[in-house]
């Protein structure tokens, strides 16, 4: 591929709808400072200065797709509470999209707040319930996405789980299924509990523990390539087209079920790892729906999660710096 090609690629993201299912969440910060021990218990006393929320979880994801130029329609069930409120609130001042987003009043919305004192985390406090959609919400989840598929043209479908139960596996298998039907591609980000339930997928994308953990098997180092791809051979007999393993220091592993490659790591100043993953799959959903190879989809989504970890905290990708750094990648001429 040749500079001038990856560039248009990279202009072709502009104006791409991407569907986004899964756990959004608050992230919410608290600053301040430690300067004695409380009187009532052996703990420090923050006098607070700040207060912060941003969009985290599948809602990251969507911060991603937005600053690659596409639109991120995200697709989710929250409560019918002041953290949801929020949430909401905060996609509004983004400018993107809610009308996927439901509430429940038998939800609660997901919301870590993180105790700050300087640069060190002092405590963090999760708001949250992780038990399944209700057979009633279920359903009712379903014919939402329904509806937001029959109104919208997609261009990819992200499967955002973070284990908080709005993605259940009848959720899954009827949006894959409809995926399929009207030729969308399809990216799952996974957790554990429905690590085996993304069967007709086109890109899994697990890192290192969460594939030897969703398989219950013993894979002793990153490197030992040839046991990552027979790994990933159970996943292709589920019907997964692309799997994709990111193995940190190691790089990023591609398998199509025939052969796989490797992408090296880049050599960076690791800052902060936080939210790498949300930016991989994001840039591989673009990279997807605009017809990139395996090699460039693995290659370019690998660059773009080691460009976030130089920066401190969850900050989505910055594309100019993402085009530029691209050029330089060894398949590009």
């Amino acid at each position: 591929m040749t500079k001038q090609e990856l560039l248009q690629h990279f202009e072709s993201f502009n104006g791409k709808k991407i569907l986004i299912l899964g756990d959004v969440m608050v992230d919410a910060y608290l600053w301040g400072r430690v300067d004695r021990i409380s009187p009532e218990a052996p703990v420090p006393v923050v006098t607070s200065s700040k207060r912060e929320s941003r969009l985290g979880g599948a809602a990251n994801v969507a911060l991603n797709i937005k600053a690659l130029g596409a639109v991120p329609f995200m697709c989710t069930l929250i409560g019918n509470d002041a953290q949801g409120a929020e949430l909401i609130q905060l996609v509004v001042n983004e400018q993107m999209p809610t009308e996927g987003i439901l509430t429940h009043a038998s939800r609660v919305t997901t919301a870590k707040t993180r105790i700050m004192s300087g640069n060190q985390q002092l405590l963090r406090v999760d708001d949250e319930i992780d038990t399944p959609l209700s057979a009633e919400l279920e359903i009712r989840f379903i014919e939402h996405i329904k509806q937001l598929m029959s109104a919208n043209q997609f261009d990819a479908i992200i499967f955002q789980d973070y284990d908080k139960g709005v993605l259940t596996p009848l959720v899954i298998s009827e949006a894959v299924a409809l995926a399929n039907t009207k030729g969308i591609p399809t990216l799952v980000d996974p957790k554990k509990r429905n690590f085996r339930q993304y069967g007709q997928v086109t890109l899994f994308k697990p890192n290192f523990k969460e594939l030897t953990e969703g398989l219950k098997i013993e894979i002793r180092d990153k490197s030992e390539f040839d046991k990552l791809f027979d790994a990933a051979k159970q996943l292709h007999a589920d019907g997964i087209k692309l799997v994709m393993v990111t193995l940190s220091e190691n790089g990023v592993l591609i398998s199509n079920g025939n052969l796989y490659q490797v992408v090296a790591a880049h050599k960076r100043d690791i800052t902060d790892v936080s939210g790498a993953g949300d930016t991989v799959i994001s840039v591989a959903s673009l990279c997807l729906a605009v017809g990139l190879s395996e090699q460039a989809i693995a290659g370019i989504a690998n660059l773009a999660g080691g460009l976030v970890c130089e920066k401190v905290g969850v900050v989505p990708i910055d594309k100019k710096r993402l085009t530029e750094e691209a050029q330089k990648l060894d398949f590009i001429e």
